[in-house]
């Protein structure tokens, strides 16, 4: 936030969290539905304390997943995303976001295709029936090693 609020062209960013004591009252904004959001060419997802979510959402739309390596694995498998690939990368302090969205701005070939393969990548998901299925065997495995009755 101290390095892009306000400070950037090609970068806006600011606290959606409703707490009483913000970390900095004047980095405070609205928050933004997806659907306002899917209407940017690029969007950052960022972990908080545990996986960013939103990742899913964008890896499925036509916009270009800027984030940090995953650090938390989820149901999506983070760990099998490639940078350059299915998402961009970017360091762990954000220094070169600004840099990164400048080339992707002149290499809009590049953009497209990292986003079709975060696309591809996505499709894995979309079998109801498969999920359902997975749902239920993650859930015996994990009755079976807390060793509570199913």
């Amino acid at each position: 936030m101290k390095s892009f609020f306000n400070k950037s062209e090609f970068i806006n960013v600011g606290d959606t969290n409703k707490t009483k004591n913000p970390i900095n009252k004047d980095w405070t904004v609205p928050y933004s539905p997806i659907p306002n959001q899917l209407k940017h060419k690029f969007i950052l997802s960022i972990e908080g304390n545990d996986v960013a979510t939103n990742t899913k959402w964008i890896m499925n739309s036509n916009s270009l997943l800027f984030m940090t390596k995953p650090k938390i694995e989820s149901w999506l498998m983070e760990g099998k995303l490639i940078p350059g690939f299915h998402y961009v990368q970017v360091k762990d302090d954000y220094s070169d976001l600004e840099e990164l969205i400048e080339y992707f701005i002149k290499h809009t070939d590049e953009a497209e295709e990292i986003i079709k393969n975060a696309n591809n990548y996505m499709r894995q998901f979309d079998n109801q029936d498969v999920e359902d299925w997975l749902q239920i065997k993650i859930l015996e495995k994990y009755f079976k090693y807390s060793s509570q009755p199913i």
